[in-house]
């Protein structure tokens, strides 16, 4: 059997079935559920029939994986500690995995924490509503953020909101380039209109003196040249990518590395953590929620024993996975279930610091919060796939 149907049929498993961990006989026992996009109703006939074969696993399948093998391989670690919990695994995209049906809300109510990996926008709501409902701090680990959530503060979003992404590049460019040359490059659309209407709005609300940046729209079929056009062959350009398009992306830093003559840095949204290739022959800075160092102990332990169950490499999903179930469920532990009010608790540090702050309504001067939100920022500056420094 391959070991990709190994992998298949070990969640197949868990979903069936909860995970308790050597818990002490009368102590409390905190539950934890987690979901993730697995889609295994498209690895599976309704008869339970493994219909793939010997092919490669679909690419769409493989980052819910990663993230339940990371769960795993930190359960594996939390059921050594004799940590008192008990886990419970839903495949978000399987028939009968979504939140609203009524076996899953029966079995969640108790939880004391509720870990998810989302990809639709759609699926947020419905969790965050369950999770207020019954007072279960929510941690929502990827993108897509908030999906419009207020008057929440049992979301949790590890992931920061592109705005907050938007206001710590600016932040960036305000203490590092300051006097360079500062154009932002942009395409037609309602994404693109936002991100430059933050820059903008960060400006004119800064207390110091605002950035000068040049912004230019531009369309799909954009030229080298065209770039050239806006760089200044006497100073160092800065070229912030206003879109999250990344055919947008890869273009625009393909341009800036065939314009040799020119001192230039990219500056890319956060979507280019995951893009490949943007970095050839230029340097790029892009910010990051997630900076998983993997020479270290633990680094090369997760890399080792996920190279000996499934003869691959870990990719970041993989670690965020370890990290959301250890590191928090941890936490959980230490303060009996008071999750939130001691979520910034460095105690258990694996690889990342958290800043997790609530975030208010634009228009109340309530005490309301419309979720919470983690907003530390990794500076990650790269060219050729090396990193060349994390500030």
């Amino acid at each position: 059997m391959s070991h990709c149907i190994k992998i298949i049929l070990s969640i197949l498993l868990f979903t069936s079935f909860s995970v308790n961990t050597n818990a002490q006989v009368n102590a409390r026992v905190y539950k934890i559920a987690v979901f993730a996009p697995v889609y295994l109703d498209s690895a599976f006939t309704q008869d339970g029939n493994y219909r793939l074969g010997n092919q490669i696993l679909p690419r769409y399948m493989m980052p819910g994986l990663d993230f339940y093998n990371g769960i795993m391989m930190a359960v594996d670690s939390l059921n050594k500690e004799e940590a008192p919990i008990e886990v419970l695994f839903y495949d978000s995209k399987a028939i009968n995995g979504s939140i609203s049906n009524p076996v899953i809300d029966s079995a969640l109510i108790g939880a004391s924490l509720i870990i998810a990996s989302f990809n639709n926008r759609l699926e947020i709501k419905p969790l965050a509503d369950f999770a207020l409902e019954h007072e279960i701090p929510l941690l929502s680990y990827t993108y897509p953020n908030d999906a419009g959530i207020t008057e929440n503060p049992y979301f949790i979003l590890i992931n920061p909101t592109l705005k907050t992404h938007l206001e710590g590049i600016y932040k960036y460019l305000q203490r590092v380039y300051p006097t360079s040359n500062l154009t932002m490059f942009r395409k037609k659309g309602a994404v693109e209109d936002m991100i430059q209407s933050t820059f903008n709005n960060i400006g004119r609300e800064a207390q110091t003196v605002p950035l000068k940046i040049k912004t230019i729209e531009l369309t799909d079929s954009f030229t080298t040249s065209q770039i050239i056009s806006y760089l200044d062959s006497n100073k160092q350009n800065i070229v912030i990518c206003g879109s999250l398009n990344e055919t947008f992306g890869i273009n625009l830093v393909k341009s800036l590395s065939e314009s040799k003559r020119y001192r230039s840095i990219a500056v890319g949204m956060p979507t280019w953590d995951a893009l490949k290739g943007v970095d050839k022959n230029i340097e790029i800075i892009y910010t990051t929620p997630y900076h998983f160092i993997r020479t270290d102990k633990l680094g090369l332990d997760i890399t080792n024993t996920y190279r000996n169950k499934f003869s691959g490499r870990p990719s970041d999903m993989v670690f965020k996975g370890f990290e959301a179930m250890y590191h928090f469920t941890k936490l959980l532990i230490k303060y009996e279930g008071k999750l939130i009010a001691n979520s910034n608790d460095k105690s258990y540090k694996l690889f990342n610091d958290f800043d997790i702050q609530p975030v208010k309504p634009y228009s109340s001067d309530t005490k309301a919060v419309d979720y919470l939100e983690n907003k530390k920022l990794y500076y990650i500056r790269k060219i050729d796939g090396q990193i060349r420094s994390v500030n």
